[in-house]
């Protein structure tokens, strides 16, 4: 069974989906005023270990990852920059679906995009109004009056009364003792862009568009919600009052939160230049499958140590794995089944899944991998295994990669040129032409293929090197 830890109860519990078989995610996504950093990147890949097991797992999942394209930073950006909101969303949209894809980010079912939700978010606005939970001001722009709802703060472990009367934010974020009432709308400025509508002319604040397009693409109620632990006050906090403020229902059966991701000991973030990009570390040399085992590595509610070392740690575990694969998909033996591997298989993914049903436990889930390796590797070098064996460890790893999405793709996924210089390298050693074939080797390592030859044959393997900044 699976169990995930509520930041709202403060307690691990079984999943028990609303619809029997098919979860609901909605995970809050990057803001397109600049290119994502690793940091964002752990959360999100923290989100797609969760959507990956549990399809794994035989659940029907419907991912939602919206893209936040109109807030106070895309605003700031875009007048930096010269360009309108939605030309800098555009590029970083782009920016951040290539980074994603690279890591090997399984591409949600929906992906909305703030700006293209604004009937949604005005209809929402005007039931908050209807309500009495919300007021507007002469300038314009309508507020959440959290006087309205005495379950604020319960998130964010907040006592309401103790927040300042009378003060209200219109900034999307705030401190947590600063606020009676947060922006839901913006009224018209001069600069900033306006849309005209039933409530008013002006934009929506940040918190209101996760309310208005997790219930326009999930309904009311939705599964799991996950973010980063920044997000926990004042977005989630804000997203929870406003939504069952309009709909009367819980929003959300469990709230998962991903711990920060430091560098040189402190949190990585924008704000503080304290940063690393995806498309900056994949120039210098850094292996995005390295990267991937680096960022998932570590159970998503603790913090991660991002360095030299923990990514050269990372690419070592990944060429472990690339290496007994090859070994085993070049392997030939003669001979009975050993009659053992099934139960050694059995054990392996019993511990696997009982790991990653305790709320994602992937430390003990990696181990059980490793230690299966370990296993593998000592009866292939013995020979104790028959060509079948192998071709079944080898398929029985792959099938725990569809959850972790780190190993290289099989020879018949690999590109055509490389396949053919492979093939030519094998016909070059059979003809005993070693210059041709030391030539070849060469090629493939400029390629990033690393080729090894054993007494089963040629066998190859991507390489995973890193460049230590």
């Amino acid at each position: 069974m699976i169990r995930l830890h509520d930041t709202l109860s403060g307690s691990t519990r079984p999943l028990e989906p609303m619809k029997p078989g098919h979860v609901g995610i909605y995970s809050c996504g990057p803001t397109v005023y600049g290119p994502t950093h690793i940091g964002n990147f752990r959360s999100f890949l923290f989100a797609d270990l969760l959507v990956r097991y549990l399809r794994y797992r035989g659940l029907i999942v419907t991912w939602v990852m919206n893209v936040t394209d109109i807030d106070d930073k895309i605003i700031k950006g875009a007048a930096s920059a010269g360009l309108s909101i939605g030309e800098l969303g555009d590029r970083y949209t782009r920016q951040f679906q290539t980074d994603a894809a690279a890591l090997r980010m399984t591409t949600p079912e929906v992906q909305p995009r703030a700006t293209g939700h604004i009937p949604q978010i005005v209809d929402l606005i005007q039931k908050l109004l209807d309500g009495g939970y919300a007021y507007r001001t002469e300038e314009g722009s309508i507020f959440f009056r959290i006087a309205s709802w005495p379950r604020y703060g319960r998130l964010a472990r907040l006592d309401p009364a103790s927040l300042r009367v009378g003060e209200r934010v219109e900034a999307d974020e705030y401190a947590k003792d600063d606020v009676r009432a947060f922006a839901m709308w913006k009224g018209p400025k001069r600069g900033e862009p306006s849309w005209d509508t039933t409530i008013g002319p002006g934009r929506p604040g940040w918190h209101i568009e996760c309310s208005a397009m997790s219930m326009a693409h999930l309904g009311p109620s939705i599964d799991i919600h996950t973010g980063g632990v920044d997000l926990i006050f004042p977005h989630h906090e804000d997203e929870i009052a406003q939504s069952e403020a309009a709909t009367g229902v819980e929003f959300v059966r469990t709230w998962l939160h991903c711990a920060h991701l430091q560098l040189a000991g402190a949190k990585m973030a924008k704000s503080t230049g304290n940063i690393s990009h995806v498309a900056d570390l994949l120039a210098q040399g850094v292996s995005a499958r390295a990267l991937r085992y680096a960022l998932i590595s570590v159970h998503y509610r603790a913090p991660l140590a991002y360095s030299d070392e923990s990514l050269a740690a990372a690419s070592a575990a990944v060429d472990r794995l690339d290496a007994v694969l090859g070994a085993l998909d070049a392997y030939r033996q003669d001979g009975p089944d050993d009659p053992t591997l099934p139960h050694l298989l059995d054990e392996t993914r019993s511990a696997f899944e009982a790991a990653l049903d305790d709320d994602l436990n992937i430390s003990p889930a990696l181990g059980a991998i490793f230690e299966l390796v370990r296993e593998v590797n000592r009866r292939r070098d013995g020979r104790n295994l028959s060509t079948a064996d192998a071709r079944t460890a080898a398929g029985f790893i792959r099938d725990l990669d569809t959850v972790l999405g780190v190993t290289a793709e099989p020879a018949a996924e690999v590109p055509p040129d490389v396949a053919t210089l492979i093939e030519t390298r094998a016909a070059a050693r059979a003809a005993r032409d070693w210059a041709e074939s030391d030539r070849l080797r060469d090629e493939l390592a400029d390629r990033g293929f690393a080729v090894e030859d054993t007494r089963d044959g040629q066998r190859w393997r991507r390489l995973t090197d890193v460049t230590s900044g």
